[in-house]
């Protein structure tokens, strides 16, 4: 396959989230920058409808990972919270004398 090189210009911030993006989903940026202009080219000949159904498609596929960083995220806080208790109660205080 023949390529050609397309150079185009970000913000700092807006290259670091898709470094991000890449290094995350293990895709190199040339390869998220394709897959996103081959959506964005094909979805401008979509109906509403496909456009929506691909949407949810989506979505779908990134659930999963939403909720397990959602539970990553609400068993971290109940370890924090456990060892502020342990702590609090090892220096003899309770958690309503410090809120007071």
């Amino acid at each position: 396959m023949q390529t050609e090189r397309v150079t185009f210009l970000t913000t700092p911030d807006h290259k670091a989230a898709l470094d991000a993006f890449a290094a995350s989903n293990g895709m190199s940026v040339g390869h998220v920058v394709r897959e996103a202009t081959t959506r964005y080219v094909i979805e401008g000949d979509m109906s509403e409808d496909d456009r929506f159904k691909l949407l949810i498609h989506e979505l779908d596929e990134a659930l999963p990972a939403m909720h397990a960083a959602l539970d990553q995220a609400i068993e971290g806080q109940q370890r924090l919270r456990a060892d502020i208790d342990t702590v609090l109660r090892d220096a003899g205080l309770s958690e309503v004398e410090c809120i007071a």
